[in-house]
């Protein structure tokens, strides 16, 4: 197999990759067979990687295919003469762990993947291993088709593997698991994905004299001074609002947070639509029905009606690309939006200091909706042989490993046979404070080299952060002068990490709140499309005016009475 250089870009891309992307989801099953004891493992030699008597990492003794069905892009390619199963990644597993990578079938990324996906659970035929969402997971394993990996998991997992599913706190298992039974190995997000922050032109504050906004009446009467004074000119847009293509909250079957939507609106005023809660009663209810997400949509309806949010929200065609014109003084969303996410912003305005902050209830709590634990299931047929589930453990474990030795301008990344992306749900926070240590002087680059952690990019990370932030200094709040841009994708990254999450890594969170469901139930399969539908209409509707606080009371009517009601039944039966 031929060596393939490592290269600073793919750590910028590796790093984009785990913590933007969606991965694929695998299906589970709810009862195995029973399978040998017989592992077949031996250690590999010499002159591989595999680590003697690490049973993560060790090599078959002969040959093991594992037949995998996969999705591919339909734009990006491979270079001539590569293929799924044929590639520096499949010549790598058959070179040190003898496990050979057979394409069963392949399918376009999106709607032709999900509908060969469901053909495969339809029709029973699964190959050894595919990547699915929850739904899928979930059907393959109520219809029996899984392998029951409860025991061989915990066997097999590398202590990477191990520290990123600790890492949820056993969230992520039990999002994989069917009746206490685990039958996918999941993919794990940062936790923080889910959190939404204000963003605000710091350099505006300062001109003005404003502190830094800290409840929703503190954004509101920055959003005022901003339409006042216009520090951008007529065209100044205080907060800016979703685009056409963005809703203004996401729901229980999302991960992540909307950029430029109001999910911390409505936690701020303890309101969480989009997902199923239980009360204090433990009666399952939805968070859009309640009288916090009414008074909620007044509020921003009336900050709409007075010019503080971006007249064409829900119209425009990217409200990021409005936000880099220098226009915008606020926008809500995820960490790395302040960084990665408006580039452009800082080529087209250097001076332009974003910071990031939390937005609090009126008496001081931080309420932070969450997404699930998992973005995707790699399922493994109940079938296979225990060598070949076994080797499906041991590729999530390689891959978590040694990602970062290939060269993803050969191979982009979705290419990847069932790529399980994986990274511990703290990694941002725990990064952010290794960072500051470094920086501080209270810990050196050096101390991180040559540790096998699953934290893979954090040596790197530590290595770049003094050139990258020259003007830091000791318990000052860094600011965009404190930056270097020479290295612009440096710059983003460190410029994520240290100003967007440091919101979610230094300050304590109150109250975290997550869907008690994060998947469909039978009547959802039929009709929520349709409701969710429906209600963005109206929260669209209600806010920029088209439709008074009246259009709420008539969706609830409706949505309970087309499907809503027994939707609650189903995921009381089902949480």
């Amino acid at each position: 197999m031929k060596k393939k250089k490592m290269i600073s870009v793919l750590l910028t891309v590796s790093m984009a990759a785990s913590l933007f992307a969606g991965c694929g989801a695998a299906n589970t099953d709810s009862a195995a067979d029973s399978k040998s004891e017989s592992t077949g493992i031996q250690t590999a030699s010499e002159n591989s990687t595999v680590t003697a008597g690490d049973q993560a990492f060790q090599k078959f003794p002969e040959v093991v295919e594992v037949h995998i069905g996969q999705a591919v892009s339909a734009t990006d390619k491979l270079p001539d003469g590569l293929s799924v199963d044929n590639n520096q990644y499949t010549d790598y597993l058959l070179e040190n762990f003898n496990i050979k990578v057979v394409a069963d079938w392949t399918a376009a990324s999106g709607n032709d993947y999900t509908q060969k996906v469901a053909l495969c659970i339809a029709s029973n035929t699964l190959p050894d291993a595919m990547t699915v969402s929850r739904e899928y997971m979930l059907k393959a394993a109520k219809a029996g088709q899984l392998y029951d990996i409860t025991d061989l998991f915990q066997q097999v997992q590398s202590d990477q593997v191990k520290e990123v599913m600790d890492s949820t706190g056993g969230e992520a298992i039990r999002e994989a698991s069917v009746d206490g039974r685990q039958y996918a190995i999941p993919a794990v997000e940062v936790e923080t994905g889910g959190v939404q922050v204000i963003n605000v032109r710091q350099d505006w504050l300062d001109e003005y004299g404003l502190e830094a906004p800290k409840t929703l009446d503190d954004v509101e009467n920055i959003a005022k001074v901003f339409a006042e004074k216009k520090p951008a000119g007529e065209d100044t847009v205080p907060i800016a609002g979703p685009d056409k293509n963005t809703k203004c909250y996401t729901n229980f079957l999302e991960t992540g947070t909307t950029t430029c939507g109001f999910d911390a609106v409505f936690s701020a005023n303890n309101a969480y639509p989009g997902l199923f809660l239980k009360d204090d009663s433990g009666n399952v209810t939805y968070g859009t029905d309640s009288d916090a997400t009414r008074a909620t949509l007044e509020r921003l309806a009336d900050w709409y009606a007075k010019g503080y949010i971006d007249p064409e929200m829900g119209t425009r065609d990217s409200s990021t690309e409005l936000i880099n014109s220098g226009k915008v003084g606020m926008f809500f969303g995820a960490w790395w939006m302040v960084g990665y996410g408006i580039g452009d912003a800082y080529r087209n305005e250097p001076d332009a200091n974003w910071q990031s902050y939390p937005i609090l209830t009126d008496d001081g709590k931080w309420n932070v909706k969450l997404g699930s634990s998992t973005t995707g299931y790699c399922v493994i047929n109940k079938n296979v042989s225990e060598d070949v589930a076994k080797a499906i453990i041991i590729m999530a474990n390689v891959l978590l490993r040694d990602e970062s030795k290939f060269d993803v301008s050969e191979q982009p990344l979705n290419f990847w046979p069932v790529r399980t992306l994986m990274a511990p749900a703290d990694e941002c926070e725990y990064t952010y404070n290794e960072l500051i240590k470094v920086l501080d002087g209270e810990t050196a680059p050096e101390d991180h080299a040559g540790i096998s952690t699953a934290y893979k990019l954090l040596s790197s990370d530590v290595s770049l952060v003094k050139d990258t932030v020259p003007g830091y200094e000791k318990g000052k709040q860094l600011s965009i002068s404190d930056f270097s841009t020479e290295n612009f994708g440096n710059f983003q990254r460190m410029y994520s990490l240290l100003v967007g999450d440091r919101p979610y890594s230094t300050q304590q969170v109150d109250q975290k709140v997550r869907s008690c469901i994060f998947s469909q139930t039978a009547t959802m399969e039929k009709k929520w499309a349709n409701l969710w539908s429906m209600e963005n209409e109206m929260v669209m509707k209600i806010i920029t005016g088209k439709s008074d606080i009246s259009a709420y009371d008539e969706f609830i009517k409706n949505w309970k009475a087309e499907g809503g009601d027994q939707i609650i039944q189903e995921v009381a039966e089902e949480s």
